[in-house]
């Protein structure tokens, strides 16, 4: 029972806190006026940290699975 309730919860939890960062990037971009360009950067600099995360994961899981999709 409680492996099955970490299996779905952690991603959830892992997606919740996500979600959160981008919200807090896109807070930042506005109370410091970052306009368009300064917004866009903000995403793709704090972003990447995001990405690399989420790209694990989907390696980390083709692997385990044989490379098969």
């Amino acid at each position: 029972m409680q492996q099955t309730f970490e299996a779905w919860i952690t991603p959830i939890m892992i997606g919740g806190l996500i979600l959160f960062m981008a919200f807090i990037i896109w807070d930042l971009a506005k109370k410091s006026n970052a306009g368009r360009f300064g917004t866009i950067m903000l995403f793709v600099v704090l972003g990447a940290g995001m990405l690399g995360y989420v790209l694990k994961v989907v390696i980390t899981w083709m692997l385990e699975n044989g490379g098969s999709v």
